[in-house]
């Protein structure tokens, strides 16, 4: 309780929670598609491979657009930069309630709500821009928790759907975002942790290889909760021939364990170092995803999900713990980028699984190559972590608080 205290006393909490309130609403219009899957695909007779490129299609836009945003935070202010993002994704609802009504405008639509992903690096710049470094993974754990955005729309984009049409969701979704809207321009303060740069040295994290690292790791633990996320309803109406409804109540239970873990992974980065946390990540993720190449049953298929996301939500939570430290100055403009390329990674799963189904009657070898990759990554963690901790972070990824920190360096 006192840490808590502490917590909230050495920062801004309405400003925090104006953060984790814009990203929640905005992941939540990321995925509508992905949670409305199994209506736009029995409406339209779509193919495995067709779902997989839907769903990712707001993934990719998304990604996109963030790198643009975080840098346009750093010049008219992170919270001003949420408030003109949300106005758009209100314009964009709106097109997709009135003009919508084929597959090709369904992934015309998929690329407007890909202006909602870009709120990743600013919703959790600003929301931990009032914190110190020591309790930066908690705070960026907390405004990232808006991730539970996709158990949002998999609770309630399915039951909305089925009484008004899947149309209509969109008109609704526009309705439901003025609430973040109100209470960013009301309660939030634009953080005093800004240092003005030239866009050269904003930039200047995308040529290290430390961020192509971070990268790597983001594709993993955000791009594998992502591709997930919108891929799941349709996973299970098609794997299990549940209702679309029930479809979207089992992916709530997978995609809400992730964004509660995210808080933890943060906290638990602050505690005993966001390395070693990230170990721990990539252990139980590629237990869970060999388990998921058995086709197990209904439950047990449930339960490795749940691992799954459990997993890389608290890996989400433990790499915005350490990009802080390693880019205390220009933390929106890198979790940006990195934001970016995890995104970029959430496409892989859906088109991996779509394609796998498609090819192979079965998601085996989509599960199998992902796994694949993600060993690659926590091999390269393994690797680089031995020159962090020798530069910008201690042992395990906790934070130095007893001296300043160098941004320039690089682990060459």
């Amino acid at each position: 309780m006192a840490n808590l205290k502490a917590f909230m006393k050495s920062g801004h909490p309405p400003t925090l929670f104006a953060a984790f309130l814009y990203f929640d609403f905005s992941f939540a219009v990321w995925v509508l598609n992905g949670a409305m899957g199994p209506f736009i695909s029995e409406q339209f007779h779509l193919t495995p491979g067709q779902i997989g490129l839907m769903v990712s299609i707001p993934t990719l836009a998304g990604a996109l657009m963030r790198f643009p945003l975080g840098v346009l935070s750093q010049y008219i202010g992170r919270k001003n930069a949420a408030i003109v993002e949300m106005s758009a994704i209100i314009v964009a609802l709106l097109y997709g309630f009135f003009f919508v009504k084929s597959f090709n405008n369904v992934l015309a639509m998929g690329v407007l709500l890909g202006i909602a992903g870009a709120s990743f690096g600013v919703a959790l710049s600003l929301g931990s821009g009032w914190f110190p470094k020591q309790y930066k993974g908690l705070a960026m754990g907390i405004a990232g928790a808006g991730n539970s955005g996709t158990a949002l729309a998999a609770l309630l984009a399915p039951r909305l759907a089925m009484h008004f049409g899947w149309q209509m969701v969109y008109g609704f979704a526009a309705l439901m975002l003025l609430l973040p809207l109100f209470v960013m321009i009301q309660f939030a303060k634009e953080p005093p942790d800004a240092e003005h740069q030239s866009l050269a040295g904003h930039l200047k994290c995308l040529w290290e290889l430390d961020g192509w690292v971070f990268n790597m790791i983001y594709v993993i633990t955000f791009g594998g909760f992502l591709g997930l996320a919108t891929f799941l309803p349709s996973f299970y109406y098609s794997q299990f021939h549940v209702t679309k409804v029930q479809a979207g109540s089992l992916t709530v239970l997978a995609t809400l364990t992730g964004s509660l873990t995210r808080v933890l992974g943060g906290w638990l980065s602050d505690k005993i170092g966001g390395l070693w946390t990230l170990d721990i990540v990539f252990v139980m993720t590629l237990a869970g995803l060999v388990g998921l190449m058995q086709a197990p049953s209904l439950l047990a298929t449930t339960l490795l999900f749940m691992l799954c996301f459990a997993a890389l939500g608290a890996g989400n939570g433990a790499t915005f713990q350490l990009v802080p430290l390693r880019w205390p100055t220009a933390t929106a403009v890198a979790g940006s980028m990195i934001g970016e390329i995890g995104a970029l990674g959430g496409s892989i799963l859906p088109n991996l699984l779509g394609q796998s189904k498609q090819r192979t009657g079965s998601y085996t070898t989509g599960f199998l190559v992902y796994a694949g990759i993600a060993l690659f990554v926590f091999l390269l963690l393994q690797s680089f972590a031995r020159i962090w901790t020798k530069k910008w972070v201690r042992k395990g990824g906790r934070a130095i608080t007893t001296y300043p920190m160098n941004e320039g360096i690089a682990a060459d």
